[in-house]
């Protein structure tokens, strides 16, 4: 049994933590607020402008929509990594790696056998671990979270832009974490580029898709897609800090949670090595009294 000064040590210091982990659940859960309010309000915008721009895409030439409505064979991949700059948030950053790991793996094997595949990395904890990659790793872009604003997503989707038209890549996939509530997140993979039109055989909805253009269609297919596209990317990042918020968030209330049953045992294991030295104290003190007595 350890002694009562090596008890003492360690429930302070669990102790210690547990104040830790519980000011970190109260700052995540504050940042989270403001995260979600901006996820929810980005979300109608960006899924209407997004489908009106599926539903164009059909009648959009390679001339009108800048080559990013262009559908090659997917040669060439580009996947964007969306991760956080910290850590401590579960398996919030793990998920994410694991399953771009599994998809260069699996469904992009033969281009990464070819070298082929890229990672774009968005988040320390990705470009930490692609950069141990070479031949995957492309590069980064981790100060994004310093000032998650929609100028500066922009940025970064027109250079993506940009090497998808110059014919750098077939195929742009996005892969992050969806926010649902602070305990769900999922794993999201979402195609970037090339748009493609929706898949649907609904006759009344196409119809219902019959837009009027002013001033005139491809004056407004040319603003549309590259803002388009730039929601887009801003929708995922928005995403994925609202959920890394609420994954740390989960996570710190459940270590706040284990170190309070940790700090039970520890006094619990306290107590009884007290009570023990005090009796084998009394023990010794009657012990030593009937000796005297002999």
């Amino acid at each position: 049994m350890a002694s009562l000064k090596e008890v003492r040590l360690r429930i302070a210091s669990v102790n210690s933590t547990q104040q830790i982990t519980k000011a970190m659940k109260m700052v995540s859960a504050a940042k989270l607020r403001r995260a979600q309010d901006a996820i929810v309000q980005m979300r109608p915008f960006a899924s209407k402008l997004r489908e009106i721009l599926e539903n164009l895409s059909s009648s959009v030439d390679a001339s009108e929509s800048g080559g990013f409505a262009v559908v090659r064979p997917a040669e060439k991949i580009l996947i964007v990594a969306i991760t956080s700059n910290r850590g401590l948030a579960g398996a919030f950053n793990s998920n994410i790696i694991r399953y771009v790991n599994r998809a260069i793996a699996a469904e992009y094997k033969q281009q990464h056998q070819n070298g082929n595949v890229k990672v774009l990395c968005i988040g320390k904890k990705a470009s930490d671990f692609f950069n141990k990659k070479p031949g995957v790793f492309l590069r980064h872009h981790n100060e994004i979270f310093n000032n998650l604003t929609f100028d500066n997503t922009a940025a970064i989707a027109q250079q993506i832009m940009n090497e998808y038209a110059a014919g750098n890549y077939d195929r742009v996939v996005l892969v992050y974490n969806r926010f649902k509530n602070a305990a769900v997140q999922y794993v999201t993979s979402e195609a970037f580029l090339p748009i493609t039109p929706p898949v649907s055989t609904d006759k009344k909805k196409g119809a219902a898709n019959d837009y009027i253009f002013e001033p005139g269609k491809a004056e407004i297919v040319q603003d549309l897609i590259p803002r388009s596209l730039k929601t887009q990317l801003y929708k995922a990042l928005l995403d994925s800090n609202a959920s890394e918020h609420g994954a740390r968030m989960t996570a710190m209330s459940k270590a706040t949670d284990n170190a309070g049953e940790l700090l039970r045992d520890l006094r619990l294991q306290y107590n009884k090595a007290r009570q023990a030295a005090i009796t084998n104290e009394i023990l010794e003190i009657v012990g030593g009294a009937e000796a005297l007595k002999g």
